[in-house]
């Protein structure tokens, strides 16, 4: 299963993560709830958030990854690009992008910040190295149509 790696690589340390207040507190619930269900994934998100930056919702900087924002991000040795949405599990659907925050794609991007780089661990054991290129507002992401 793919998971962010917890040693340092070539690139430094794990890049700083931001969240707001509400996100937190839905989120610690949810990895507490998955505790018996998935524990990898209950561990990654409690370590995620225990050095998460907590500030007010209305400061969260734009370039944040959040709930509901599109993230293109890179593998940086194939130099694929995919775009996602971060979201809760009810709202995740695989087929349109919409990727629950209980993944660990979803645990690793929420609350990086555009630019960061971080080692990823693929199912086959090869570790590769993710950057984030964009994160926008859903609503900011598609033209405007009409």
């Amino acid at each position: 299963m793919n998971k962010p790696l917890r040693t340092k690589t070539a690139t430094s340390r794990r890049p700083k993560v931001v969240l707001d207040e509400k996100t937190l507190s839905r989120l610690e619930a949810m990895a507490e709830a998955a505790y018996s269900r998935n524990p990898m994934i209950a561990d990654l998100l409690l370590d995620e958030l225990g050095r998460a930056r907590i500030v007010p919702t209305r400061k969260v900087p734009n370039d944040v990854v959040a709930i509901g924002r599109n993230v293109t991000y890179r593998d940086e040795t194939t130099g694929e690009e995919k775009t996602v949405t971060p979201v809760y599990p009810e709202d995740a659907d695989i087929s349109v992008g919409k990727i629950s925050v209980m993944t660990p794609i979803g645990v690793a991007l929420i609350g990086l910040a555009q630019g960061a780089k971080f080692a990823w661990q693929t199912r086959s054991g090869e570790v590769r190295e993710l950057s984030i290129l964009n994160v926008a507002d859903v609503a900011c992401a598609a033209p405007n149509e009409g």
